[in-house]
């Protein structure tokens, strides 16, 4: 996705947020604050984005988005399990009406068998309800994230036009 088009989407998704006076939050791992840039580089963000949490530490996502760490014990951080909390505890945490995290191995190391490189959850806390997607993206290290913040800005898009 090139700058125009991810400039059109965040105008999509701002539009959409502004007609129904609801606000975005976000809670980051592999792509390290790449959404909220994304967002905040949009003038008058601040009236629908309130903030976002990167948590790319283990010991982040359990203190302050509430990821219990009998779940990464047992789902690993890159989970289906993890990306809801996330979503969800950056929702109530920011006092937001939607929020969506992402959590997933960029590498080039950090794969395995199960969870390959490129494996990345998507999670949406969307006035309460949950919903999370897995993803399986090729490419670089850089490829992987940039196509994590497209499929997260996409997939919250198509939530909030349903």
């Amino acid at each position: 996705m090139n700058g125009t088009e991810q400039n059109s989407l965040i105008q999509k998704l701002a539009e959409c947020l502004l007609a129904r006076n609801e606000t975005l939050g976000t809670a980051e791992s592999c792509t390290g604050g790449m959404i909220a840039a994304a967002l905040t580089a949009m003038p008058g963000a601040s009236a629908w984005f309130f903030g976002g949490i990167i948590a790319y530490d283990n010991s982040i996502k359990t203190t302050l988005l509430n990821v219990p760490e009998a779940i990464l014990r047992e789902y690993g951080a890159v989970s289906k399990e993890t990306a809801l909390i996330m979503a969800d505890s950056a929702r109530v945490r920011l006092r937001v009406h939607h929020a969506l995290s992402v959590t997933g191995i960029a590498g080039p190391a950090g794969g395995s068998p199960e969870k390959p490189v490129g494996t990345v959850w998507i999670g949406y806390a969307l006035n309460g309800a949950l919903h999370a997607r897995r993803h399986l993206f090729p490419g670089s290290r850089a490829d992987i994230r940039k196509a994590a913040v497209h499929a997260a800005l996409l997939g919250l898009l198509q939530h909030l036009e349903r």
